[in-house]
């Protein structure tokens, strides 16, 4: 059974490469944040036309998650329980289901902006709200992940050089701690560092050759519980998907399992 996640910063701009993707990977499930379309824009249809159901939870601005699979869906759960708000509203964040024999969650974890903004309190605070929600599933029998877009770098060796982060969002003490936490209910980062490469990067931004040169960061991770760690044997950060004309700004992580 193949898993993966995947911050695709726009399904309508990547929805050609993202089906070419689906395709090509022979991905089962996929865990989508960044959907930027409300749920009706969705392109339910044409997922399931290359024989993908889909979930979404979304509402059309710059957040929404989502996740496809073609070994079931059920059980779906729409945000995080217990999440805060934000500007007077839940934003769309989570989203999680039952596929075959696994439980997932897709999740778009905010970005925090900058420590002194009150979106960094609100990232911190919803990271706790996350803990609280997987804690059960996490302590299970049943093979379970949080995947998705985490906007935390774990150490400091998944930052192109920590030097420039000093003092910005995703790399402080609390934001780390706030992942050790998360850690703690029984989860823990099921793709090894280093992979293939030395620095296995997931995010690259747009500006400044930031791809080309290599400046990125590890923030989007996969935390599988016991029985789901014992059943990876392999992973892999699909960078060949952020080349080229119109990629995300994300590479996808794949997790193979033996389910």
């Amino acid at each position: 059974m193949r898993i993966a996640t995947w911050n695709v910063n726009s399904i309508t701009a990547r929805l050609p490469r993202l089906l070419a993707w689906l395709e090509s990977s022979g991905t089962d499930v996929l865990c989508i944040q960044e959907t930027k379309c409300t749920e009706e824009q969705f392109p339910a249809a044409e997922l399931r036309e290359i024989g993908y159901e889909s979930a979404i939870h979304a509402d059309g601005r710059w957040n929404g998650v989502a996740l496809l699979s073609r070994v079931g869906l059920t059980d779906v759960v729409k945000g995080l329980p217990g999440g805060p708000e934000y500007g007077g509203a839940k934003e769309p964040r989570a989203i999680s289901a039952a596929c075959g024999p696994v439980r997932v969650w897709s999740v778009y974890v905010p970005n925090g902006r900058e420590v002194s903004h009150d979106h960094y309190t609100y990232k911190l605070n919803w990271l706790a709200a996350l803990r609280t929600a997987v804690a059960d599933d996490a302590a299970g029998d049943r093979p379970f992940a949080v995947l998705g877009d985490f906007n935390i770098a774990p150490t400091d060796d998944d930052v192109w050089d920590r030097a420039v982060f000093e003092g910005s969002t995703h790399v402080t003490e609390p934001e780390r701690a706030a992942l050790t936490a998360l850690r703690e209910t029984g989860l823990s980062d099921v793709v090894p560092r280093p992979l293939k490469y030395d620095h296995p990067f997931t995010y690259w931004d747009y500006r400044q050759l930031g791809f080309p040169k290599n400046r990125g960061m590890r923030i989007d991770l996969v935390y599988g519980n016991g029985p789901f760690k014992e059943a990876v044997k392999d992973s892999y950060v699909d960078r060949e998907e952020r080349k080229g004309k119109g990629a995300s700004d994300h590479a996808p992580v794949v997790v193979d399992l033996t389910v």
